[in-house]
Order: C-alpha cells, then sequence, then structure tokens
C-alpha cells in the first residue's frame, strides 16, 4: 500500500491531504494513502530515515525546502538551479528530488490569463523567490526587480539570474516608489508583516498582483491592490497545480507524463480545494 505524506512545521494547515486524496480516488488508487507530519527541519534527517519501504514520496514545506535538496541522490533541474525541493519520491532505494512551485507557478499564472510580461517585480528573497525567478525565466521575462528588507539579501537571486539569462535588481521593501511593472510576484509567508504604506506604495506601481498566500486571503498586498482598482490573484491555482504535478512524480517519477484523465482530477482536485 503505497503511502505519502506531506511534512513541514507547522503543518496542521496544510490543504495537501485534501488534495491529494481527492486525486486518489478519481484515479481510482483506494490503497494509496496521504497523511500529515509536523516535522521542524533539525530533525528531518532522523525522520526521514525512519521510514519504511510502504513510504513512496513526500511532499514538503517550509521549512524543509533546503534540506530536501540536501539529501537527494539526485534532483531535477528546477531543484538545482533554486537550491530547493518541494517533492521527495523515494522508490528504487533512491531519493530524488523535484521542485513542483516552478511549474505549479507558471500553469497558474497561465490559467489566471495573465499575459506574459517584459518585466516583473517578485516581493520577498526566500526559497518561494527562487521558484518565482525560476518561473519567470521559463516564461521569458527577461528584467526583475527583487524587493526584499534588506536589498543585500538577493544576492543569490543575482547569482541565479544571471546563470538564467533575467537582469535582477535589489529595491528596498520601504521604498516610496517603485518601478512599473506589468507583474509582480508576493512570495512573503502569510502572516508577514507589511505595513499599508509599504502595500499601497507597491500597489500603486500598477500592474497584475500573482501572491503565493492562499490560506491568510486577503493578504495585506492583495488588500492594497483591490483597493487601487487592480487584480490581485491569490496562490490556491499555484497550490492546486503543484500538487497536481506531485501527483504524476509519485505515480510515474516523470513530471511530464500527465495523468490519467487529467482534467478530470484536476476538476475534483479544485473543488476539494474549495471545500478544504
Amino acid at each position: 500500500m503505497p503511502a505519502l505524506e506531506v511534512w513541514g512545521d507547522p503543518i496542521d494547515h496544510s490543504l495537501s491531504p485534501a488534495l491529494h486524496t481527492a486525486a486518489y480516488a478519481e484515479l481510482g488508487w483506494e490503497d494509496w494513502t496521504y497523511g500529515r507530519r509536523r516535522v521542524a527541519e533539525a530533525d528531518f534527517a532522523r525522520e526521514l530515515s525512519s521510514l519504511g519501504p510502504d513510504v513512496r514520496g513526500l511532499s514538503c514545506t517550509m521549512p524543509l525546502k533546503t534540506a530536501v535538496h540536501a539529501v537527494a541522490d539526485e534532483r531535477d533541474t528546477r531543484t538545482e538551479l533554486t537550491g530547493a525541493g518541494n517533492t521527495l519520491l523515494l522508490t528504487e532505494g533512491r531519493r530524488r528530488a523535484f521542485n513542483t512551485d516552478v511549474g505549479g507557478i507558471v500553469r497558474a499564472l497561465e490559467e489566471a490569463g495573465i499575459e506574459r510580461p517584459a518585466s516583473a517585480r517578485i516581493v520577498g528573497a526566500g526559497a518561494t523567490a527562487t521558484s518565482a525567478l525560476v518561473a519567470l525565466a521559463e516564461w521569458g521575462v527577461g528584467l526583475v526587480d527583487v524587493v526584499a528588507r534588506r536589498p543585500d539579501a538577493i544576492a543569490g537571486l543575482q547569482a541565479l539570474g544571471d546563470r538564467l539569462g533575467v537582469a535582477v535588481d535589489a529595491a528596498p521593501l520601504t521604498a516610496r516608489f517603485h518601478r512599473p511593472h506589468p507583474l509582480t510576484l508576493a512570495t512573503l509567508p502569510g502572516d508577514a508583516p507589511v505595513g499599508s504604506d509599504v502595500a499601497e506604495s507597491l500597489a500603486a506601481a500598477g500592474g497584475v498582483l500573482f501572491d503565493v498566500v492562499y490560506g491568510h486571503w486577503p493578504t495585506v498586498l492583495a488588500s492594497a491592490w483591490q483597493d487601487a482598482g487592480l487584480r490581485a490573484v491569490s496562490g490556491e491555482g499555484m497550490l492546486l497545480h503543484q500538487a497536481v504535478l506531485q501527483i504524476r512524480i509519485f505515480a510515474t517519477a516523470d513530471v511530464t507524463e500527465p495523468l490519467p484523465d487529467e482534467q478530470a482530477v484536476v476538476a475534483v482536485m479544485r473543488r476539494a480545494l474549495v471545500g478544504g
């Protein structure tokens, strides 16, 4: 009986069990299970080594994404680029790491009907920001402003941008004015403190906001965008589509191989997301 789990700290808020369970039922995988486990970063290696052969794979959220990269025997290109993985396949005696956040962002942007921009902005400089940068590069974006509390914290993103052929500029979060961009990707945690003046300054630059947060909606940034009469899109689509890619991996170890009748699977997952 293949067992899958989602790990993180905290983890009670995760909607992954609802998404995966709905998909497995639609696919007729009655013997597949998907649970959740609270695992701190310091305990990750110990918990991983304690798993039995029935555990086929893990979905990993913060703060475990860099740990997934570290323990992997094999890594997909997106994991190598970002230094972070959110999916660990445990089959054939190997630990294979994947980053489905990148694909989740790309698929969610396309589903939302957002046009591919020449330039964009990322708010935040953490692990999710690296996935956002890779997603924008895959989308053909050539210039990205990264807005962070400490502009010096984006050195790693600038180095990644050089590898991807994307010009990355730093801007302080508290800047009074921000350059206009057609698209802003917010990668801050839902409980991150963002002053209303900061949010209003970012919204004043215009464009569409894509906020990876889904559980604390609307965020301060989303509210500022909406108050300015601009479009704000939540991270629900990213959550959904990165989970679809995870299930592809758990099924065949191939993120590019669609699931049987995948359109129907996505539909039941979307209903589970709304119900969750």
